[in-house]
């Protein structure tokens, strides 16, 4: 445990010779700031977003078009990405494919229009939550707030909690590696894919509602839908299908939700 200031003059013969300020000691054992970068063409929503991030801590990167937002996120390594869809150079959903290849950053969809097919898209594609425009900036941070705060919360628990393979025969699921393997194929699941197939096989036979999964899959504060868990479930199915001999392994349980099947009927 890091010692105070104030202890270590007292417990010192002679503080005179402590070289050192409180605020430099203080910084030291500072918690590392987090970044975030927002990506959009528009550098006026750049400037007022950083201002609102900067006020509240965050360090703010920035990127005015496609190549531009991965080109930083590979210098820079952020902690959370605003990612807006309609820019030059590549639009929001090939920069998302692209982050997703190697990263499970948290990563906000920005877009001017309301269009469902937007918002499902882009989850699909991994994305963690969806703003429209025009938003407000305080909604955004919150949101921000939000999403990082259930990262950590899941990256808390996951320490907490020894994680062992799932093993069910046709399906294996490893929690560590993040990876499921159908019938000895590899299936390419988005971040939250994997939560939620993780989740329901950790119970198998155990029906949840679609509330109880958006609470532990996407956490309490989501503002987000319901829909959401049933968008991620029809994809899951899709990609389970497809390997495993029409097997999705994820029952729907009328007036309740999903649960997770051992045995495939």
């Amino acid at each position: 445990m890091a010692r105070s200031f104030t202890s270590l003059l007292s417990n010192c013969e002679n503080p005179g010779i402590i070289m050192i300020t409180k605020r430099h000691w203080e910084g030291s054992v500072t918690m590392k700031q987090q970044s975030v970068l927002i990506a959009d063409d528009e550098e006026k929503i750049r400037q007022v977003v950083k201002k609102y991030l900067e006020k509240e801590g965050f360090r703010v990167i920035e990127g005015a078009d496609g190549r531009g937002a991965i080109n930083a996120f590979q210098q820079n390594e952020p902690d959370l990405v605003i990612l807006d869809i309609m820019m030059p150079g590549a639009d929001g959903w090939e920069v998302c494919r692209e982050l997703r290849k190697t990263s499970d950053v948290p990563i906000i969809m920005l877009t001017a229009r309301e269009d469902e097919v937007d918002r499902v898209l882009g989850l699909e594609m991994g994305a963690d939550d969806y703003v429209v425009k025009p938003f407000s900036p305080r909604e955004l941070v919150a949101r921000v707030k939000a999403v990082l705060r259930r990262v950590s919360d899941y990256k808390a628990r996951a320490g907490e909690v020894q994680k062992s393979v799932l093993n069910y025969g046709g399906i294996v699921i490893d929690p560590v590696a993040r990876q499921v393997v159908v019938d000895r194929q590899n299936i390419a699941l988005t971040p939250k894919e994997f939560d939620l197939i993780y989740f329901l096989a950790k119970s198998p036979g155990r029906a949840f509602s679609r509330e109880d999964i958006l609470t532990a899959v996407w956490g309490f504060d989501y503002y987000g839908d319901t829909r959401t868990v049933d968008t991620h479930v029809n994809r899951l199915r899709e990609k389970l299908a497809k390997a495993g001999e029409n097997a999705s392994y994820i029952s729907t349980v009328w007036g309740i939700g999903y649960k997770f099947e051992p045995a495939p009927k």
